[in-house]
């Protein structure tokens, strides 16, 4: 570990976060197949309080602690779900809090193996806005994260700070559309075009590629006509507190599956 990385991780020592933290769970849904693809894990307060309370309360020098007691509850509560109904678990991670990434990983490998959930499962999900304050660092932890065997993904692609040279800088396993790039899909030939060519930016480079916040049948059946078979919204799931939802397909959403078949 270089100097940088020890003095991050003696000030990590130094902020603690205490509080007990609660997760939901959300479904990535392959709407082809109609299996999980993954569940995405979200922070809670411990009785269901809603994540923007929690992170509210998080000072920056808890930064590193509250990552890592994220990270922690995510896997103890979803093995506690049953590992046996949790294809794959999708974490967001703040590359800010990660100092040196092979040192930072090691509470989350260990809780793995204490509730025996496969590492191989894990996914780190970072939101692209954060990811662009740093590209450098966000690249070696990708890097670390995935020469582990972790798959990486890149949530809120198309939003704020879009910035394609991410993309150029680091392959993400994995690249969610923000929702204002779904809403309302099937009425908006400009939002089309763009799904459209971010189908095919992520097939050429070998990513796959998620539409998050989807909410109405008809977004689902344009999603999935431009090839979107990875997608995450209320119309599917709601994320439930401290426990894994069930995909719902109403008969709208089956009628556009036939169309589309």
């Amino acid at each position: 570990m270089d100097e940088t990385g020890r003095r991050g991780c003696g000030a990590c020592r130094e902020g603690e976060y205490g509080r007990p933290l609660g997760m939901a769970f959300q479904p990535i849904v392959d709407v082809h197949t109609r299996q999980v693809f993954a569940f995405e894990a979200l922070v809670r307060g411990p009785e269901g309080e809603s994540a923007g309370s929690v992170i509210a309360s998080v000072i920056p020098e808890q930064l590193y602690a509250f990552d890592q007691a994220c990270r922690i509850a995510a896997i103890e509560q979803a093995a506690a779900l049953g590992v046996e109904h949790v294809p794959a678990l999708s974490i967001n991670f703040m590359p800010n809090a990660v100092y040196e990434p092979r040192a930072c990983i090691r509470a989350t490998l260990e809780t793995a193996d204490r509730v025996a959930f496969p590492p191989e499962r894990l996914i780190f999900e970072i939101t692209e806005a954060e990811a662009v304050r740093d590209p450098r660092h966000l690249t070696r932890i990708v890097e670390a994260y995935q020469a582990m065997g972790f798959r990486t993904a890149l949530d809120d692609f198309g939003a704020g700070h879009s910035n394609l040279g991410l993309l150029a800088q680091f392959r993400p396993d994995i690249v969610k559309l923000d929702m204002m790039l779904i809403r309302g899909i099937d009425q908006d030939m400009r939002r089309q075009a763009l799904v459209r060519a971010c189908v095919g930016l992520c097939a050429e480079l070998d990513i796959t590629l998620v539409a998050e916040g989807v909410e109405t049948g008809a977004e689902y059946a344009s999603l999935l006509s431009l090839g979107v078979r990875l997608q995450q919204g209320y119309l599917l799931a709601k994320p439930a507190f401290r426990s894994l939802p069930t995909p719902v397909f109403q008969s709208e959403i089956a009628d556009a599956r036939r169309r589309v078949a």
